[in-house]
């Protein structure tokens, strides 16, 4: 009697299998745009109506709307606070960028990368096939992206266990600790670009340093003395009696200064041009796009390995196995090209697996469906073989329903320590804004 159990498992291979189709369809197909551009529009628009379709037709059969609705507030709070990270993020890596000037972003080499000197005698090594491969552009970030979306929506074809709301929630939620998190590890220290010529090709900004940059790296930068003298009186230069040259902040022109009214304090990380300056703050970020100079670590890879363990965890196969390949492959593509240095990629995937395991933890909408069924149909296990053996099939079809129901209620939400470390990283970007604000206002 324990084939309805199994029957459902066997569904659920089923959808899993098509899900792993559907990637791997979705990943190919978007490659033709390199192969054959002509098959690439006509099979990627077929491809995006079937799967439309497809969900469109299941989704009057799908029996698990109280749990997405539960689901529903954590996931826009999560999107709430994963937009939140993402804009205190694009500040970062302007103010960075910005910081500076240009004239450092020319002038500074960039530093070595062992992974990319790897990569580059494996050319030598490898058959040309093997390297068109890793050279290829198989993947990037708007595919991991969609394939985390294809992985929520299948829910509706019993492929992951619901609620699809309840993964989106969390997948955004860590998102936005890593993003943060990212952020204040790269502003902390400022790198040097891996592609020296891209700050120039990309942002406006002043040629010559800030003023703090001018008073507290300059004269440091390039004297090894001054470096050992400010390790012993642990005092900036202009503050300090001392006999070494300091660069005066008087030579270098002043920064143009928006009207941004209340968050003027931003012109200070952004250091906006005259022309750029015109328009408003926000407009200045949108255009900025990613940094030029290094920033540990890569974004890029966060994103592509949360969607790894995201599919790792909600049912496995071959396809997270491929999933996994393919973030490898874009690792070493973000190494071998240049956008970043070999540790930011390392530090990526580690960050991304553990973020993922610790919201893991205490995540409010963890489903147990599977569990409670399974508790269910053990407590019910005699009924069931007694109602089997009077042919009693009204018996069978009510007890299965009771392990159906059994397996929609949900279990107390657990996820406070969540929100209250949501609540303190929010409170820790504001008191860093503000005391940004103070720093900027005295000079």
């Amino acid at each position: 009697m324990r084939s309805p159990p199994i029957s459902a498992e066997r569904r659920r291979r089923v959808g899993s299998v098509g899900l792993g189709i559907s990637a791997i369809a979705y990943v190919g197909i978007d490659y033709l745009r390199h192969l054959s551009p002509a098959w690439h529009e006509l099979l990627q628009p077929a491809l995006w109506a079937a799967l439309a379709i497809a969900a469109i037709i299941r989704v009057p059969f799908y029996k698990h709307w109280p749990l997405e609705l539960r689901a529903a507030i954590p996931f826009i709070l999560s999107m709430l606070f994963m937009l939140s990270a993402f804009l205190f993020e694009m500040i970062s890596v302007r103010s960075v960028t910005a910081v500076l000037g240009l004239d450092w972003h020319n002038g500074t080499p960039p530093l070595p990368d062992v992974g990319q000197w790897l990569l580059l005698a494996l050319n030598e090594k490898l058959p040309q096939v093997v390297v068109d491969i890793m050279r290829a552009r198989i993947i990037g970030l708007h595919h991991f992206l969609m394939l985390f979306i294809m992985l929520g929506f299948s829910v509706l074809f019993n492929s992951v266990e619901a609620p699809g709301l309840g993964l989106g929630a969390r997948y955004m939620f860590t998102m936005g600790i890593g993003r943060l998190l990212r952020a204040i590890a790269f502003v902390s220290t400022i790198l040097p670009s891996p592609r020296p010529w891209c700050a120039t090709a990309r942002f406006q900004v002043p040629a010559h340093p800030h003023r703090w940059a001018q008073k507290y790296y300059v004269p440091y930068a390039k004297d090894s003395n001054a470096i050992r003298h400010i390790i012993q009186h642990d005092i900036a230069y202009g503050t300090h009696t001392h006999t070494h040259k300091i660069a005066a902040t008087g030579e270098y022109n002043i920064d143009f200064q928006p009207n941004w009214g209340s968050m003027n304090f931003l012109a200070d990380f952004l250091r906006p041009t005259a022309p750029e300056g015109a328009s408003s703050w926000y407009n200045l970020l949108k255009k900025a796009g990613g940094g030029c100079n290094d920033l540990l670590y890569s974004g890029h890879m966060l994103v592509a390995v949360l969607t790894a363990m995201a599919w790792t965890e909600a049912y496995g196969g071959f396809t997270s196995a491929l999933i996994w390949t393919l973030v490898l492959h874009s690792a070493q593509r973000e190494i071998r090209e240049r956008h970043h240095y070999s540790v930011d990629c390392i530090v990526a995937i580690y960050m991304g697996i553990f973020l993922w395991k610790v919201t893991g933890l205490f995540w409010p909408i963890k489903d147990t469906s599977r569990e409670r069924r399974l508790n269910k149909l053990e407590k019910i296990q005699n009924r069931l073989l007694q109602a089997a053996k009077d042919s009693d099939m009204d018996e069978v079809r009510e007890l299965l329903t009771e392990v159906e129901l059994s397996s929609q209620v949900t279990e107390k939400p657990k996820g406070r320590a969540m929100w209250l470390f949501a609540g303190g990283t929010i409170f820790f970007t504001i008191v860093m804004v503000l005391l940004a604000f103070t720093l900027t206002s005295d000079g």
